[in-house]
């Protein structure tokens, strides 16, 4: 029945034998694996389900957004129409003249105007307008205007790419203080080895404000030092804020190249030699970051209609944000070009400082309080004590005389202040 199979030694043939018995193992463990792996399948599974399910969207039953309500106060309600069409999360295009959104309506009536003429809508939007100080009303009905024409321009006033900027805001008529700045703090060059520029702002003066016709006599004045830039828009206390705007533009435009910038009014005495000092001895990222000054914190408006700096109810509610007030501060070239976008965003306010606090505010920008401003000056028994003003930045305020009377002992290398 079997084919001849040859014997040798020790070899013995086995028929049948253990082979099913292998055969019944091998297909046992086959099946429990395969149990194994489906239970695991499974748990894996309702795992995955119970984790997909509790990240499903909810609708939710009621309107979860809050609705945009118009604020009381003319200056909040401005802010929130510049909040609208300048939201980078909202997906529309707008211009004034073609509105791809349908705004508020309460918004429909705001936004700047075509030209720089009084804007006769405002007065009916603020209920007590009639009853305003002049000076605000004012300020009011050209308030959403940033656009005036430049009459007197330094397009070149930075090809040297100063270090320092020193950027004074001044008025026609004063022509003393200005020429008193260039011979002491003010001097462009050269100054402990950094390129120093030296630029005065200027608006316009009107006969309604009682000033006489000096513009001859002004660019006479800019043949002779080519330092100053002048707008056509009136010059005022409430105008300031249009003088900080249209100076960010230019230097936006012309002169990126410097590094620093210090803004400060005319009658302020600063030591130039301190601040190069201190800004020379900064690491690079607080030199980019830097705004210093006298930081005022936690203030709010003046409501007594006395007071110079009277803000109503019906024109601003709220709390201003950290500010340098005063005379002067300084801060970073980058950061000025920063507070340039920030200002196409915020609404005109008619303080300057607390306007440049805002437009800080929107940067993310906290300014720092530094020792060296006196912007609220110093005890009358120390203005004679050359050590004090040699130890500080900024001082305010100065007569011209005692500008220079001051300045030689600033820069005297004999005076000893141990």
């Amino acid at each position: 029945m079997f084919p001849y199979t040859p014997s040798y030694p020790g070899f013995t043939v086995q028929r049948g034998g253990n082979m099913p018995v292998v055969r019944r193992k091998v297909t046992l463990l086959c099946m429990t694996l395969n149990i194994f792996f489906c239970l695991l399948m499974a748990i894996s599974w309702s795992l995955r389900s119970d984790k997909s399910s509790s990240q499903k969207i909810r609708i939710p039953s009621t309107r979860f957004w809050r609705k945009l309500v118009p604020s009381k106060s003319f200056w909040n309600r401005e802010q929130q129409y510049l909040d609208i069409i300048h939201n980078t999360n909202v997906n529309f295009v707008f211009s004034v003249s073609n509105p791809v959104t349908v705004l508020p309506d309460w918004l429909n009536d705001t936004g700047p105007t075509e030209t720089c003429e009084p804007d006769y809508r405002v007065p009916i939007q603020i209920s007590d307008y009639n009853s305003l100080p002049q000076r605000l009303r004012d300020f009011l009905l050209h308030m959403r205007c940033r656009t005036y024409p430049l009459l007197i321009n330094q397009p070149y006033l930075c090809r040297e790419k100063p270090f320092l900027l020193l950027v004074v805001k001044s008025m026609v008529p004063h022509f003393d203080r200005r020429q008193a700045i260039r011979e002491t703090w003010g001097r462009a060059g050269m100054v402990a080895n950094q390129t120093v520029a030296t630029v005065f702002l200027l608006g316009n003066t009107i006969p309604l404000d009682h000033h006489p016709d000096l513009q001859r006599m002004l660019l006479h004045e800019e043949t002779l030092h080519k330092d100053l830039l002048q707008w056509d828009y009136r010059d005022s206390f409430f105008n300031l804020t249009v003088k900080e705007v249209l100076f960010l533009e230019w230097f936006n435009q012309n002169c990126t190249q410097a590094k620093f910038v210090l803004k400060g009014d005319d009658d302020v005495f600063v030591n130039t030699l301190r601040i190069i000092e201190f800004l020379g001895n900064l690491s690079d990222s607080r030199a980019r970051e830097l705004f210093i000054g006298d930081v005022i914190s936690n203030a709010g408006p003046h409501r007594n209609h006395k007071l110079k700096y009277f803000i109503p109810e019906s024109f601003f509610e709220g709390k201003y944000p950290p500010y340098a007030g005063g005379g002067g501060y300084l801060y970073s070239g980058e950061l000025a070009s920063q507070l340039y976008s920030a200002s196409q965003q915020v609404a005109l306010f008619p303080i300057d400082d607390v306007y440049t606090g805002m437009c800080l505010k929107k940067l993310g920008v906290v300014p720092v309080k530094h020792p060296g401003f006196r912007t609220f000056g110093i005890e009358k028994k120390h203005r004679d004590n050359p050590c004090v003003y040699r130890s500080l930045m900024l001082v305010h305020s100065l007569t011209p005389q005692e500008m220079l009377s001051v300045w030689p002992w600033i820069i005297h290398p004999e005076l000893d202040c141990q």
